[in-house]
């Protein structure tokens, strides 16, 4: 069942990623008026000011969900430990 908690936490890790990405991807269009900087696009000139505010915004959130993830697993991991022990 630990393989089951840490594959499950590793799903809600990534789908939080995702998400994560998304809403910085949202707040940074909706706040300056210009799509992320991703080097997607190579016809509009990115700032290294913008570049370097952006990676460090997305790099911010990206820290916080993985943390967030990994307590919940490792909580989930404890609780399923715990619950084996008494029965």
């Amino acid at each position: 069942m630990n393989i089951f908690i840490k594959l499950l936490g590793t799903g809600i890790s990534l789908l939080a990623g995702f998400v994560g990405t998304k809403i910085v991807d949202t707040v940074w269009e909706k706040s300056t008026g210009n799509k992320p900087p991703k080097g997607h696009d190579d016809d509009i000139p990115t700032t290294l000011r913008s570049a370097l505010t952006f990676a460090l915004v997305s790099a911010s959130v990206s820290a916080i969900i993985q943390v967030l993830a990994n307590r919940g697993t490792q909580r989930a991991i404890t609780r399923f430990a715990k619950s084996q022990d008494i029965v």
